[in-house]
């Protein structure tokens, strides 16, 4: 028998955060998880991901997932800004589900970009293109 305590899974690490602090719903946490490993895979190789990188990694991937909705779907799940974003990843540091490295802080997850923005006003830009460029009424 050992005295270690029994690992905690991640869905039961959700619940403990949100068992504190119910402002995000837990497809937030998995957004947070699956965005890592997105970064992660996109980079190539396992190492340590700042707060600004995974913000643009978590826009790419959650554009390439839901489309023109990105925004509204991380909206419903209480992710309406960056420091949003930087307080589900440290709910996640204190849980052990991910870790930190010196330097690191909540503050580096702090008016980086508008996430509406980024996610909603940008997506259209980026798949239409600029609209003096196209076809005119006429």
């Amino acid at each position: 028998m050992s005295t270690d305590p029994k690992p905690v899974s991640f869905f039961e690490a959700v619940d403990r955060i949100r068992r504190r602090d119910k402002r995000y719903a837990p497809e937030a946490y998995a957004l947070i998880m699956d965005s890592v490993a997105y970064a992660i895979r996109t980079i190539g190789e396992t190492r340590h991901v700042s707060a600004a990188e995974l913000l643009d990694y978590l826009c790419d991937f959650a554009k390439q997932r839901y489309g023109i909705l990105a925004y509204s779907m991380l909206q419903m799940w209480g992710l309406r800004s960056t420091e949003d974003v930087g307080a589900v990843v440290y709910a996640l540091i204190d849980e052990g589900e991910l870790t930190e490295q010196d330097g690191d802080s909540l503050a580096g997850f702090s008016g980086v970009f508008d996430l509406h923005e980024r996610l909603e006003l940008r997506y259209f830009d980026e798949q239409v293109g600029d609209p003096g460029n196209g076809p005119h009424p006429g």
